[in-house]
């Protein structure tokens, strides 16, 4: 395990001012990264051979409707050679960012979950569509402007149904 110094000076050096901001959090590096070198921080994090975070853990988007752009997206990254996780996370859009499922497959679910729940694209993806709602839903549920029952909750499910069937 290292102490994520050999990390930060990569980055830094790679990427100079596109590196928003560096924490640690949980003994963990957190660094925040401008959208614009998202894609290339996490290419070089995985294809250098002394950080080498070749396995994708998570990925998820986060809604903070009073700010501006309103979503983040976040990169959970771990290392089987040392060990060691990063958190990457950068602020957006609705348009997204570049997708990530050239790096990491496990991208292509998370990808799809983050587009479905939140209505974040990712351009490049090879199949992003719905992946737990309907085709014609409408919203996205994790959004925190979508209704906690939904947007039916007070009509009977009988009666969904039957307006379904018109």
């Amino acid at each position: 395990m290292t102490d994520g110094k050999t990390l930060l000076e990569k980055l830094t050096g790679a990427f100079g001012d596109r590196i928003i901001a560096r924490t640690v959090a949980f003994g963990e590096p957190v660094v925040t990264v401008d959208k614009t070198v998202a894609h290339d921080v996490l290419t070089l994090l995985k294809n250098d051979k002394d950080l080498a975070f070749d396995m994708l853990v998570e990925l998820f988007g986060v809604d903070y409707p009073q700010r501006e752009p309103r979503f983040e997206i976040v990169y959970i990254l771990r290392s089987m050679k040392t060990n060691d996780r990063v958190t990457i996370q950068t602020a957006v859009a609705e348009e997204g960012l570049p997708t990530v499922s050239d790096l990491w497959k496990a991208a292509n679910w998370l990808e799809r979950e983050t587009y479905d729940m939140f209505g974040i694209s990712f351009a490049g993806h090879p199949d992003l569509r719905r992946i737990y709602t309907d085709d014609d839903f409408e919203g996205h549920p994790l959004r925190k402007e979508f209704p906690l029952e939904g947007h039916d909750f007070d009509k009977p499910f009988q009666v969904i149904l039957e307006e379904e069937r018109s």
